[in-house]
């Protein structure tokens, strides 16, 4: 398996170089090359690895016996080829409710790291397109491949990472969190995903990842990632609008704290949220069950309930069950997509952080706005069981200490 990800990773670094200057009958014969160089299974690897259907590298197979045998049907001035832009065109120029439909389809199972650009689907090409059809989209599991790499998204093999037992009630929860969130959208009220980025220095220190530079001029960093005392770390907190696709992320360069957690949902609200939803009456926070809005924070629902009496929304919460962070939306749809704007980006200065964060995009329309918040947040804040018994809360009948409801007071 290892070999066939090392050549299909080859081919397509050698199709992404050379695809600007190729024209249809030159592609079709390199890509029929490298099968051919491959040997048993080449062409499904260079499949994989370009997109090229299947179809068309069989023809560049037989052009290629055609040229060693030297039949004239094989000479250039034998082939007709298209000019720049004709053709058929895309499907998701034709078609284009496609790919909202094929997201749909993908995003129950999506699974990711929370700071790699991948996002994985464990469902089959074969699947999805059989899926699409019976949906009245006219596709192909090659169409489907194709339109899955340019979504982002790719097989990747299981990975142990998981320790410890899985809480019995998980999926349910899953569940649950799905349904609210669903029943919220129908009634046109937002819903969030939270939580804290990892901490990242600044200064001039190497940033992972790969960038376009002139050959022999690579970016000049420093050698040991020791901690710039006076630029010290900053502490990326987003807000993820989940149904408008938009992000807001408040950099803090103190503490992350529960203060410092729903302050950043409050910025949100006042800069983007309440422009978004100008009738919203409630409010749904997914949110880890750990770190600064964890479930257990007393200070968290403390400060939940401030925000509530200031905005005068209904604030329900549900978090993911322990050990669950990476189903977080939050972490595969907003902070692996800036990780991947800023690679190689040295962050020199939290300005650049900023900067780095809010041209954060993507081709399917998400939208990131950023501000420094350089508040000093207290850390070890203690909440009285008479301050938190005085929150306004309610437990949901199904897991209460996942699934609550703070009301503002009157």
């Amino acid at each position: 398996m290892e070999g066939r990800d090392r050549h299909v990773r080859a081919i397509r670094s050698r199709f992404e170089a050379l695809a600007p200057v190729l024209d249809e009958r030159v592609r079709r014969l390199w890509a029929a090359a490298e099968a051919q160089s491959l040997g048993r299974g080449g062409l499904a690897v260079v499949e994989e690895a370009t997109g090229i259907a299947h179809t068309t590298i069989l023809r560049g197979l037989k052009d290629l016996r055609e040229i060693a045998e030297g039949s004239p049907e094989a000479s250039p001035q034998g082939q007709r080829v298209r000019r720049p832009g004709a053709g058929r065109k895309s499907l998701a120029e034709t078609d284009p409710a496609l790919l909202v439909e094929l997201e749909k389809l993908v995003d129950p199972v999506t699974r990711g790291e929370p700071e790699s650009p991948l996002r994985w689907t464990s469902k089959s090409v074969r699947k999805l397109a059989d899926e699409l059809s019976a949906r009245g989209h006219n596709v192909g599991r090659t169409a489907v491949r194709r339109m899955l790499r340019e979504l982002g998204y790719s097989l990747q093999a299981n990975r142990k990472t998981t320790e410890g037992n899985q809480h019995p009630d998980r999926n349910a929860q899953f569940e649950h969190i799905n349904a609210t969130a669903t029943a919220f959208q129908d009634r046109g009220q937002p819903v969030i995903s939270v939580d804290t980025k990892k901490k990242e220095l600044v200064g001039d220190f190497k940033n992972g990842g790969r960038e376009w530079r002139p050959q022999g001029d690579p970016e000049r960093v420093r050698v040991h990632d020791f901690a710039d005392k006076e630029l010290g770390k900053v502490i990326p907190y987003g807000v993820l609008d989940v149904s408008r696709q938009e992000g807001w992320v408040s950099v803090g360069v103190n503490h992350d704290t529960a203060e410092f957690a729903v302050q950043s949902i409050k910025r949100w609200w006042q800069r983007m949220g309440r422009r978004a939803y100008p009738a919203a009456d409630e409010l749904l926070i997914t949110a880890d069950c750990g770190g600064s809005n964890g479930n257990r924070t007393r200070l968290w629902k403390t400060e939940l309930q401030e925000l509530a009496n200031a905005t005068g929304l209904t604030i329900s919460v549900c978090h993911y069950p322990p050990g669950t962070s990476k189903w977080n939306k939050i972490e595969h749809q907003l902070f692996s997509r800036i990780t991947e704007n800023w690679r190689a980006q040295p962050l020199v200065s939290r300005e650049v952080v900023v900067n780095l964060i809010a041209n954060t995009r993507t081709r399917t329309g998400l939208k990131v706005r950023a501000a420094l918040d350089t508040r000093s947040y207290e850390k070890g804040v203690r909440v009285s069981k008479e301050l938190l018994a005085a929150v306004n809360l309610t437990q949901a009948e199904f897991h209460g200490e996942w699934n609550y409801t703070i009301s503002p007071k009157c």
